[in-house]
């Protein structure tokens, strides 16, 4: 019996004691490494790791690392550069791999080929973190319904602006639209329907008001931008500034010939306006802006020869036409 008690106090047992009259000895103190915990452990003792199952029962999401190569591949499955994509649009890498795919099918459903995508994504990778239910379905409709831009044309519309699928109707889309159709007077703004992606506020009013201080009236300058709605797209520093300066400066025009022919501003400065402007100060012609500009090389030499070596029949005369006249000038 001595033995046995001698026994017990030396290595206690770790199960609680079956009889409820019987006290334990005293407990030792505690050992260099604490015992592993039965199953009749308090809830102050250690858990127990669980180990998941092999049998594939478990839920656990797969790792961060394995969701981004997934959506990697994809993009590059696509033909995208994926490391642009990312780094030049952090948002994305919160987007799940089933929403892009869902982007992707509803933008093939609208006509788009894979190059239309690689195109529209590489100009505009927001389009790739846009929501699909809340913004980019409803600009379609609204591009369809309220701007009335035609099916057959809308893949040509999204390849040129890709940002109208990043654009809020309320917010953006359906101002601009109502700015372009009553303040500027265009009834089709189909025909103009990538400017619907941009700020009244920011983009037109500054350049609306550009034209005022140059001194067109308020009815002319409107119809400017009615009759060339891209006039909106030009930067008033890098573009408008430096070629209204020429024409006044240099070719010593007038505002008049701006206001019947303001596509002059769409073509370069120094490709095309400086050198063809140039040659007819050598030639000693004053060419119409139509004229100098529009035509081809070959037929714009062609004309400034004809302007040079034929002289401007009489208005009595029957080969006198107002129109033809008008466009050349000898000085």
């Amino acid at each position: 019996m001595q033995e046995t008690l001698h026994l017990s106090a030396k290595f206690p047992s770790l199960s609680r004691p079956r009889h409820s009259h019987y006290s334990p000895p005293p407990p030792p103190p505690p050992p260099p490494t604490p015992p592993l915990p039965s199953s009749h452990s308090n809830s102050n003792s250690i858990p127990r790791p669980s180990i998941p199952s092999k049998s594939g029962d478990n839920n656990f999401p797969p790792p961060t690392s394995q969701l981004l190569q997934e959506k990697l591949l994809y993009l590059d499955s696509l033909g995208l550069d994926s490391f642009y994509c990312l780094t030049s649009h952090p948002p994305l890498l919160s987007v799940h791999l089933s929403q892009l795919k869902s982007l992707v099918r509803f933008l093939y459903s609208l006509g788009l080929t894979t190059p239309d995508l690689r195109r529209a994504f590489s100009m505009c990778p927001d389009i790739l973190a846009t929501p699909l239910k809340l913004v980019v379905r409803p600009a379609v409709t609204f591009l369809l319904r309220e701007a009335r831009v035609p099916w057959k044309d809308l893949r040509h519309v999204i390849n040129r602006r890709p940002r109208l699928l990043t654009r809020d109707v309320d917010g953006l889309l359906r101002p601009t639209l109502y700015f372009l159709q009553a303040t500027i007077g265009i009834d089709d703004v189909s025909r103009c329907a990538p400017l619907l992606s941009c700020c009244v506020e920011s983009k037109f009013i500054p350049r609306l008001d550009y034209f005022l201080k140059l001194g067109f009236p308020k009815r002319e300058a409107i119809s400017l931008f009615r009759r060339f709605p891209s006039l909106f797209c030009y930067s008033i520093e890098e573009n408008l500034e430096p070629k209204f300066n020429y024409f006044v400066v240099e070719m010593g025009r007038e505002l008049r010939e701006l206001a019947d022919f303001p596509h002059y501003f769409s073509f370069s400065l120094e490709n095309r306006i400086k050198p063809r402007h140039k040659m007819c100060l050598e030639k000693g012609v004053c060419l119409s802006l139509p004229v100098m500009l529009k035509y081809s090389e070959e037929r714009f030499r062609d004309r400034l020869e004809v302007c040079c070596n034929s002289s401007i029949p009489l208005r009595t005369s029957p080969l006198w036409h107002k129109s033809d006249n008008l466009d050349c000038k000898v000085t």
